[in-house]
């Protein structure tokens, strides 16, 4: 049988930048086309990518069309895949599926995870992972991201888990699969809307270049898997827990009496908890969305140095 490439197309600015050692961060683009209404979804995705080229590195959103892996998008592929319909939500178990039909995929944090790993990118922003959704002890629902993080040598910068998930249960998970959880700059393990969780974070650290030191290190030593960093969303857009809990308990409880399950549970819960908010979680989610950029980007400069 003929050995097969993988299908990456690289955006002329993300492989001129890979070719010469600069900085790259890579984003997911289910943020584009199942996180955020249109045109949200779009202006979101333009201000992450110049927050990025702003603190010294080189955006890479990456999607599937056409049969290809696409490293870094265009304005007008940007534009047609915040405008396409049925897109698919790519994680690693239909990453090949979606190439193989030339259909329109875009990637959770565990597709990207892989995209960027193949593409020799090493650090990704994003919003939140997914991770132990809750009455996960009978429904077994739990995000292909956290095997990811356990065996894709990518870190990723995140405002924690989602806060719709079960935290415990996501890092006893992340845990035993031999993640390193870091909580940049506090103790506590962040809740995406929420700087607060309750929950202690196993690691802390102070700085991007002690957290490229650590991903260096985990190299040197052979170690599989990638760096969780939580980065803990602006204290002046966050919404407290005690005031998105009660939201989110109601998003949960018209998800599960609407039989809403699978792939579908998480845009449902954001898009409900929107409405519940009155569009305040939008707001915090954009602004933690764009702080993850900047630690991103601050990562990535610290590894091309």
């Amino acid at each position: 049988m003929t050995p097969v490439t993988a299908p990456l197309a690289f955006a002329p600015e993300v492989r001129a930048a890979l070719d010469a050692g600069k900085p790259v961060v890579a984003l997911e683009s289910t943020i584009i086309t199942h996180g955020m209404p249109f045109p949200s979804n779009v202006e979101t995705a333009r201000r992450v990518e110049a927050e990025i080229r702003a603190h010294g590195a080189v955006p890479a959103t990456i999607a599937v069309f056409g049969g290809q892996i696409h490293i870094g998008l265009t304005g007008e592929e940007l534009d047609a895949l915040a405008r396409a319909k049925d897109v698919m939500k790519v994680s690693r178990a239909d990453l090949a599926v979606c190439l193989a039909k030339g259909a329109w995929g875009a990637t959770t944090v565990a597709a990207t995870m892989i995209c960027a790993d193949l593409a020799g990118i090493k650090v990704f922003a994003t919003g939140g992972i997914g991770g132990v959704h809750r009455g996960a002890e009978t429904s077994f629902d739990i995000s292909a991201d956290l095997a990811e993080l356990g065996i894709t040598p990518v870190t990723v910068v995140a405002a924690g888990a989602k806060a719709i998930l079960d935290l415990p249960k996501t890092l006893e998970v992340l845990e035993t699969d031999g993640v390193p959880v870091i909580a940049y700059g506090q103790d506590e393990f962040p809740a995406f809307w929420s700087r607060s969780s309750g929950l202690k974070a196993p690691l802390r650290m102070d700085s991007a270049a002690e957290i490229a030191r650590a991903q260096i290190m985990r190299r040197a030593l052979g170690l599989s898997g990638g760096q969780l960093v939580a980065n803990p969303v602006p204290a002046e857009a966050e919404i407290p827990h005690e005031v998105i809990d009660p939201v989110i308990e109601q998003a949960l409880a018209e998800a599960a009496a609407q039989h809403i399950h699978a792939k579908e549970v998480t845009p449902f819960l954001l898009a409900r908890i929107f409405e519940l908010t009155e569009g305040r979680s939008l707001e915090t989610n954009i602004a933690l969305v764009l702080n993850n950029a900047r630690l991103a980007a601050a990562i990535a400069a610290e590894l091309a140095a």
